[in-house]
């Protein structure tokens, strides 16, 4: 079975090949479609960014990750959102920087004043590791750093910095305001899984 071009190759195939069989040639070119998408989407139930492991939500969907500087790439879908919410790891080693350095910069993401952005920050201890939790929503600068931004009015972010013996890793959920709130737990609920 040879699935490579199989939307060019039926008009010609029809002539070779009884009905049924193309039927069944087509179908199963399909199928592996599927299942190798579906097996993609899946990605592992756990990862590892630095010294921690984090079981990933098993409605989150894994995203390979386009960029050196990300560790780990999930997408989180809603029904009724506009658009998927993304969830980013990063790890940069010892040198990332102070917890207030980066909270400040993920807090300046947004157009609005931060006493407009409702900013909540709260630290928590999770086993051995300190962990400080960012929240805050209005109009989000999307873009990768150095260009443009594009602004996302209504959107929200939840962020969580994990300090370890390695360095600190950051993890960052991005989306409409609705859907970052409504995964506000199963995103806790990750980020405390590798710290237990």
């Amino acid at each position: 079975m040879n699935c490579s071009g199989l939307e060019l190759a039926i008009p010609v195939a029809v002539r070779y090949q009884s009905p049924m069989k193309l039927f069944r040639t087509t179908l199963l070119c399909l199928s592996a479609f599927w299942i190798a998408a579906a097996a993609h989407a899946a990605g592992p139930e756990s990862f590892k960014v630095s010294e921690f492991s984090f079981k990933r939500p098993a409605a989150w969907e894994w995203v390979e990750v386009a960029s050196p500087m990300r560790k780990a790439q999930l997408k989180v879908t809603a029904p009724d959102a506009k658009e998927p919410g993304e969830v980013v790891f990063f790890f940069f080693g010892p040198q990332s920087g102070g917890t207030k350095a980066n909270v400040d910069r993920w807090l300046g993401q947004f157009e609005e004043g931060r006493d407009k952005i409702n900013a909540k920050i709260e630290e928590k201890t999770v086993g051995k590791a300190k962990v400080t939790y960012v929240s805050a929503e209005g109009t989000y600068k999307s873009g990768m750093p150095g260009a443009a931004p594009t602004p996302k009015p209504g959107f929200a972010l939840l962020g969580a910095i994990v300090e370890g013996e390695e360095g600190s890793v950051f993890a960052r959920l991005t989306g409409p305001a609705a859907l970052t709130k409504g995964a506000r737990a199963d995103f806790e609920k990750m980020i405390e899984s590798g710290l237990k």
